[in-house]
């Protein structure tokens, strides 16, 4: 998967394409990262990429000369449009979820438009993205952090990327049900014991542990994600006694 980043701080991204999961997928060419500076892209002497908003009020709008000089140059990459998708990163965008992390995953390749100040000119918007997204109801400074958690989830779904492929299959979200606890050694710590089933070597009660909590904990912590769960009937069972208890 090839990813491109237009952002006005690509320094930024430095540290996160330097460590942990995407490092060794930069490393072992399951995606190619280009970083691109918007400034470098200014038709202004000065580099300037903002300017005062049409119709007066505060803050400063992103210019679009600079953002479609960028995609200029892109569109000349051979076979850049084939499987691609242009995302914008902004707080009116559409909720991500697991479920677009997914499919995402499955193109080859995406552009990340970050954005800054109080965002960018209408004309990019309306021109040159596919898509807008959003990490949450809540407001970042630019778009740079968000697109680094767009990354993150997208390469990890990525056939080859994690060790072990049957973790992103058991991650939270990816049935809408969060995932159940993990324990680890030592077996009892300060106290605390390891639930018995998990030692018992029993993997039919084992699995039916992990379904039942992980029931649990979407039923207390996420209740709404269970209008989107298919349950078969042994789940609606476990479900059912889950509600009849009284700390529940």
């Amino acid at each position: 998967m090839k990813i491109d980043i237009l952002t006005l701080f690509p320094s930024m991204f430095y540290g996160v394409l330097g460590s942990s999961i995407l490092k060794r997928a930069i490393s072992k060419d399951h995606i190619q990262v280009n970083l691109i500076d918007i400034r470098d892209h200014s038709n202004d002497k000065h580099n300037k990429v903002d300017d005062y908003p049409y119709g007066g009020g505060a803050g400063m709008v992103m210019k679009p000369e600079p953002i479609f000089n960028v995609f200029d140059e892109l569109n000349k990459t051979p076979g850049y449009f084939r499987d691609q998708k242009t995302i914008f990163m902004t707080p009116q965008g559409k909720k991500y979820s697991q479920k677009k992390a997914q499919e995402l995953s499955q193109l080859d390749r995406i552009t990340i438009l970050c954005g800054h100040y109080e965002g960018v000119d209408e004309r990019v918007r309306d021109n040159l993205v596919d898509e807008e997204l959003s990490i949450g109801d809540f407001v970042l400074t630019g778009g740079e952090l968000p697109a680094m958690v767009i990354m993150d989830s997208v390469v990890r779904l990525l056939p080859g990327v994690l060790g072990d492929e049957a973790s992103a299959q058991a991650d939270s979200f990816n049935d809408y049900l969060l995932e159940h606890p993990h324990y680890t050694r030592p077996a009892i710590f300060r106290g605390t014991d390891v639930p018995k089933v998990l030692l018992s070597g029993n993997h039919a009660q084992i699995d039916r542990w992990r379904k039942k909590e992980s029931l649990k904990r979407t039923l207390t912590r996420r209740p709404d994600l269970l209008e989107n769960v298919k349950l078969n009937d042994f789940e609606k069972k476990l479900l059912e006694e889950l509600k009849q208890q009284d700390n529940i």
